[in-house]
């Protein structure tokens, strides 16, 4: 759920790097700063060295990657509904990220873990082939200007990353209220090697998944919702 910030670096097919984020800087209320600095070194995955997951949570239970979380809330509900999985956030935003962790310790949850940074370099450097069970990518950052379509996330090379980092049997979920984006993603998974549509085109909707801010702003803007679901098979495609 990535609103006036975007989390990823993603690299261009020329090689380079194209920040799909603009980090600006957010206020952060009282609570969100005091949550911050208390909660961070709990909660919180230093960026570096590689991340021994059963390790961080405590478990060897599953692990679910939400790339760009916003303000968490629709993170701690899934959390929240699935004790028996652990989730991942990924995000730059440190308000968001402070929310989070406000919401973590009030809700006494022990299955959630974030790290501040790029999404590129986190899951290149800190993360091992095959450990993630599903990706959630929540109304990512549309850049609705043509000259800015480069900037999206959910493009190759970063979808083969993704693919990379799904176990056999792993998701990536996608939703957006932008139908130019929705359409674009769907051709660039579709052309991911080790992804596999679930659904012919569009997924229906996922009852589990809670409705989130930029989903209602984009209902309020009549811009329908469409939802993505692409899966890596149990076994290579030939």
């Amino acid at each position: 759920m990535m609103g006036d910030t975007e989390l990823t670096g993603v690299p261009s097919r020329a090689g380079r790097t194209i920040r799909s984020y603009a980090l600006r800087s957010g206020r952060m209320s009282p609570a969100q700063r005091r949550a911050y600095e208390t909660l961070f070194p709990r909660y919180g995955i230093p960026f570096g060295s590689m991340v021994d997951f059963p390790a961080v949570f405590g478990n060897a239970h599953p692990v679910t990657v939400e790339i760009g979380f916003g303000m968490g809330g629709a993170t701690v509900e899934i959390a929240e509904q699935n004790p028996g999985m652990n989730y991942l956030g990924l995000e730059v935003h440190r308000p968001g990220i402070g929310r989070l962790l406000w919401e973590i310790e009030r809700r006494r949850l022990s299955n959630i873990r974030i790290i501040e940074h790029d999404a590129v370099e986190a899951l290149e450097q800190m993360t091992g082939d095959g450990f993630a069970a599903a990706f959630h990518v929540f109304f990512p950052d549309p850049w609705p200007k043509k000259r800015h379509h480069k900037r999206r996330l959910i493009k190759r090379p970063f979808t083969d990353l993704l693919a990379r980092k799904l176990r056999p049997g792993g998701s990536l979920y996608m939703v957006t209220d932008w139908e130019d984006y929705a359409c674009r993603s769907l051709e660039e998974l579709d052309a991911t090697p080790g992804l596999i549509n679930a659904y012919e085109g569009f997924a229906p909707p996922r009852q589990w998944r809670p409705p989130t801010a930029f989903e209602r702003k984009g209902l309020a803007s009549r811009r329908e919702i469409r939802e993505l679901y692409f899966v890596k098979p149990e076994a290579p495609v030939n």
